[in-house]
């Protein structure tokens, strides 16, 4: 099992918790302590959440609370691959409802905890791969120009509609 850790500096309860209310079918796990020890190489006190684990869409997953000294970039992030355009507008709001709409393009999206996301509508490789050339730089034109991505738009782009 590969489970991805997210760091955080004191908000790993609260957006395990925003995560599993986002996605329909998000649980939540254990909540772990700091414990007594350490507190001199952690500066974490005794009782304060440590780790949160949570599971949305089938996947584990687990929040740390392990202080400023990381940040979240774009240098990864979790995709969300959407069955319709009804999906891709839900996670799209929900995910991006404080976050940073600077940083909001082709279906990227950075949380309120700076979490990046790719909301990408399921069928989008057939459109931008394909092996006609002209109709795939067509659907990746018309995919660079957004920052929610339009799958009926992407299409007709495709289409040369």
């Amino acid at each position: 099992m590969i489970r991805p850790n997210l760091w955080f500096d004191t908000q790993a309860e609260e957006a395990a918790r925003f995560y599993v209310e986002v996605f329909k079918d998000g649980k939540l796990g254990m909540i772990s302590h700091y414990p007594e020890v350490g507190q001199e190489i952690t500066g974490k006190p005794p009782g304060s959440v440590l780790t949160v684990e949570f599971e949305v869409n089938g996947q584990p997953m687990l929040a740390m609370n392990g202080g400023p000294e990381f940040k979240f970039s774009e240098a990864i992030s979790l995709e969300v691959e959407c069955a319709d355009q009804a999906e891709v507008d839900y996670y799209w709001e929900k995910l991006s409802e404080g976050g940073d709409p600077s940083a909001q393009q082709c279906g990227w999206l950075k949380d309120r905890y700076g979490v990046s996301w790719q909301i990408v509508p399921r069928g989008m490789n057939e459109l931008l791969f394909s092996s006609d050339k002209a109709k795939s730089d067509r659907a990746f034109e018309a995919m660079m120009s957004m920052h929610k991505l339009d799958i009926a738009e992407i299409r007709r782009a495709f289409e040369g509609a």
